[in-house]
């Protein structure tokens, strides 16, 4: 039976939709769910959580999941039968992270001279520049740029390939991203044709693939996906860094930064930078 497309919006204090934003990602049967967490109210202490299931199951977990915290006010709504994904995206503005400016098609007339023009079409993949980890990472590399450039970058949970196209538009001679949906990895692959950029994208899941292996060790390794994952990815990522190189994770709340660090700091990295935007954190850490 097809599945009519809802969301589920749920409303607290910060603290209490933080929690629930970890109870989401720590849920086996929510690994692959959409959703966003923003301020919406700032003088009154009221966090949104945007949640879009994409079957029954899911919907009824995020129900069950979110329906656990006694402060959080969810409401459910039923999405129009029409290209919702589609009425989202253009409502969107363009979004600027650093010398990058991210727009989608109904933007092009917007575009600026003097940055960084990155079109990216999301179609079904995560991405599109909005959100706050993918702009953490992009505004963290901006400012990298300004001291160095990367010869060879691997973007680990690509999306959009957003983060490798921005790399391959900034000097990079290898950029290479991987996704465990093969749909991203289809529409990463569009998006470097419409912005002309030498990033490919292949379905792997971890970092053992043939062709990810073959280029590198590489010189920043982007990580943007959810806070356990980042964990049982830290050795893989070491290993396939060069002595010295970075990594740029996101994907984490705050209150996740702590355990997704000490990973790394465990793992022979020391931290250089990190980054805090809305309920979201972005950590650059570098491979003694």
């Amino acid at each position: 039976m097809t599945y009519n497309p809802q969301q589920i919006i749920a409303r607290g204090p910060r603290a209490v939709a933080e929690a629930a934003a970890e109870a989401i990602d720590a849920d086996a049967l929510l690994e692959g769910a959409t959703y966003s967490i923003l301020e919406e109210d700032e003088n009154h202490n009221v966090w949104r959580i945007d949640a879009f299931p994409t079957t029954e199951e899911e919907d009824t977990q995020l129900l069950e999941v979110l329906g656990g915290f006694d402060d959080l006010n969810v409401v459910r709504e039923q999405l129009a039968d029409a290209d919702w994904l589609a009425m989202a995206l253009s409502g969107l503005p363009p979004v600027r992270a650093g010398r990058f400016f991210v727009y989608g098609m109904h933007d092009r007339g917007r575009v600026p001279a003097g940055t960084v023009n990155l079109r990216i079409e999301a179609g079904a993949a995560f991405g599109t520049g909005h959100h706050g980890t993918t702009v953490g990472c992009l505004l963290t590399y901006s400012d990298l740029l300004k001291k160095r450039g990367f010869a060879r970058v691997l973007d680990v949970g690509a999306g959009t390939g957003v983060l490798a196209i921005a790399a391959a538009r900034t000097g990079t001679k290898v950029a290479v991203g991987t996704d465990i949906d093969p749909v991203s990895v289809r529409i990463s692959n569009e998006n470097a044709r419409l912005n002309h950029a030498n990033a490919r994208f292949v379905y792997a899941n971890g970092l053992n693939h043939r062709l990810v292996r073959n280029d590198g060790p590489y010189d920043l390794v982007f990580a943007n996906i959810l806070a356990r994952p980042l964990v049982t990815l830290s050795h893989p990522i070491r290993d396939a860094l060069k002595p010295k190189g970075l990594v740029i994770l996101s994907g984490l709340l705050r209150t996740q930064e702590r355990f997704v660090k000490a990973a790394y700091l465990s793992h022979g990295f020391r931290l250089i930078r990190r980054l805090h935007r809305d309920a979201w954190c972005t950590l650059v850490l570098q491979k003694v």
